[in-house]
């Protein structure tokens, strides 16, 4: 097991992502006096702007960690993907292999945040705005053609699962066909953990794996529990690591050799957390870059933690650059086996 605190060059590595991108909208204001109308508080508008979620949240903290990075997915015709592309191509992100669908509202959260001056900004209020329906079939399959074309052009792939359509059956399909080229494939699903076989790794919180087990969250608390459920997906699905994702209670790794009974690291970072927006889209990112690089599996969770411990000390879907995650490392709990449970 290397735990060295030294973090890789990623340089070199090409990586795609493809799943369901997300606009992510902050209006932000500063508590000004109780409205008349209603027992509400009433903002001062401050500032408002828009920021990569979902599978661009990903592709963001991959470029901030110096992989070259490809994002394939979809967006809308709307003032939401407007925004979305922008942000895109100032960090220098390519947008050429993202279709823009007819008809297709970009998924968007709206979250209203407020503070005092000089106080750490709360969020107060998230307004969603969906499509009705889930990605047409159309769009489906040439974003999976897209994917196919990888082969050869990239070294690995992550796919984020939101729920929108983008990521089932057909893509699963896909992915398969990359990881049997060679390309390692990374899962962050929602929905769709069933419908993967064959691949690197799923990257799921515990929630999402006890729905998958037909069970409820609190038994997965259960340290035996976990590692039977886990045990028994690795067989099924054919997987070399599920990586399990608890928020404050860190993380816990999974395969079918070197720990198969479990190793845990604990939360990483300082216990004031600002927002925990978007901190498994940069976990996983990081997992799958530093098992690309060689990285034993114990050790790239522990940069994973590390960088989730980073983003959420800061509001929004942050983004943990190479920089900050070299500062955080040293820092990071080490890894243990999984405990029995009582």
């Amino acid at each position: 097991m290397s735990l060295a605190n030294q973090v890789p060059d990623f340089s070199a590595l090409r990586v795609a992502v493809v799943g369901d991108l997300i606009a992510d909208h902050y209006l932000q204001g500063r508590p000004s006096r109780l409205s008349r109308e209603a027992p509400v508080m009433i903002l001062q508008f401050v500032s408002e702007q828009i920021g990569g979620g979902g599978a661009a949240n990903m592709a963001l903290n991959l470029w901030a960690l110096g992989a070259r990075t490809r994002l394939i997915g979809a967006v809308g015709h709307d003032s939401s993907s407007k925004g979305l592309l922008e942000v895109l191509g100032a960090s220098g992100l390519a947008t050429d292999d993202l279709l823009q669908v007819e008809g297709w509202i970009t998924p968007t959260k709206t979250r209203v945040l407020g503070a005092e001056p000089r106080r750490t900004t709360q969020q107060m209020l998230r307004i969603d705005r969906e499509p009705e329906a889930p990605l047409d079939d159309e769009s489906v399959a040439a974003i999976c053609e897209r994917v196919r074309s990888l082969k050869g052009e990239v070294d690995v792939l992550l796919i984020s699962d939101y729920g929108y359509g983008t990521v089932g059956g057909p893509l699963a399909e896909a992915a398969l066909e990359l990881q049997k080229s060679g390309i390692s494939v990374v899962l962050d699903p929602r929905h769709s953990m069933r419908q993967f076989a064959g691949i690197t790794a799923m990257t799921p919180n515990l929630s999402e794996l006890a729905r998958c087990a037909g069970k409820r969250t609190e038994e997965l608390e259960d340290p035996d529990a976990l590692r039977a459920a886990a045990q028994a997906f690795l067989e099924d699905r054919d997987l070399r690591y599920l990586m399990v994702t608890m928020g404050n209670r860190g993380m816990t790794l999974f395969d079918r050799d070197e720990y198969k009974r479990g190793v845990h690291v604990g939360s990483s970072g300082s216990e004031e957390v600002i927002d925990v927006s978007g901190a498994g889209d940069t976990a996983a990112a990081t997992f799958a870059l530093a098992l690309a690089t060689g990285v034993d599996g114990a050790s790239a969770m522990r940069m994973a933690n590390a960088s989730a411990g980073v983003v959420v000390m800061e509001s929004g879907t942050a983004v943990c650059g190479a920089s900050k995650l070299r500062a955080a490392l040293p820092k990071a709990p080490m890894p243990v086996e999984l405990e029995a449970g009582d």
